[in-house]
This record gives structure tokens, sequence and C-alpha cells, in this order.
């Protein structure tokens, strides 16, 4: 059982590290849907962080109310990207932490509600492929890769 103290702690965001921005916040928004709550810029130290979450006010929340809302809800993707990385030809990218040396972060998870489905639609968006739902012994996940080459793991919403 959670000590007492910590009853009110929530699980908030998840943050990774992206190359270009653009590219990213394309991916997250219109192959896997969730929108862009908020942006913080700091020209000086030359970073950005981007805020993205599924939305569940069914398009009431103002673009105030989501920025308001970031540190309050749970499952945001914070992506934060390194101002030049994008057109720096000599940049590598980013570890995915599923590579010798460093294994450590694996993915996120997305739930879907119909998993063929969601899977027949990456593939028709030209999403690369870890894992199919055909690949392997687990034939009720599958895992995408995003513009940075990080995994997302797809499970069904029913998934047990």
């Amino acid at each position: 059982m959670a000590p007492p103290e910590t009853a009110g702690y929530q699980f908030n965001h998840t943050m990774i590290r992206v190359k270009d921005a653009k590219e990213s916040i394309a991916f997250y928004t219109d192959v896997i849907g969730m929108e862009l709550m908020s942006e913080y810029h700091n020209n000086d130290a030359k970073f950005s962080l981007y805020f993205l979450a599924f939305d569940r006010s069914d398009g009431k929340d103002t673009k105030e109310d989501k920025d308001n809302a970031k540190f309050r809800r749970e499952g945001v993707l914070e992506l934060t990207h390194n101002h030049g990385t994008e057109s720096d030809a000599e940049f590598k990218g980013y570890a995915n932490g599923n590579q010798d040396p460093g294994r450590g972060f694996g993915h996120i998870a997305i739930s879907v509600d119909d998993i063929q489905a969601a899977c027949d639609r990456f593939e028709s968006l030209g999403v690369r492929f870890h894992k199919k739902l055909t690949d392997g012994k687990m034939k009720n996940i599958a895992f995408i890769l995003d513009p940075d080459g990080y995994w997302i793991e797809i499970v069904p919403k029913n998934f047990s």
C-alpha cells in the first residue's frame, strides 16, 4: 500500500528528445492523434518544449485551458527540441533506449479500440513498424517507430 502522503500523486508526462520538432509534431498529431497542448521556446538556451496529449474535452478546451492543464493531467508527452539539430548533417540522432550501449528507456504505449484497424491505418500512412501484428508470438500487440526511432507499442484497450 502506498504511503498516505502520496495519495494525490499522479504520473504526468514523459519527455523525449527529437531531432526535428516539425516532423515529430506532425507524426504525433496527424498519425497518433494527439494534439499540441502547449509549447515553450527558450531562444537563449536554444531549446523548445512541446507538450502533447489526447483531447478529452471533445474540442471544448481553449488553448489557454490546455496550456494550464499540462501539469494537472496524466498521459502527456513532452518533446524537447534542441535548436539546430534538424539541419545538422553531422547530428546522428538520439538513442531510443533499445540498443547497446545504454539500454534503458524502452517505449511508450498507446491503447486503441481496434488494433487491426489502427495498424492498417499506420501501414497506409507509411509508418515504420518494429513489430507488426503478424510478427513473433504475441499477435495482439504491435510496435511502430516515430521519426526519431522511438518505439511506440500499440495495444488493444481490452488487452489482458
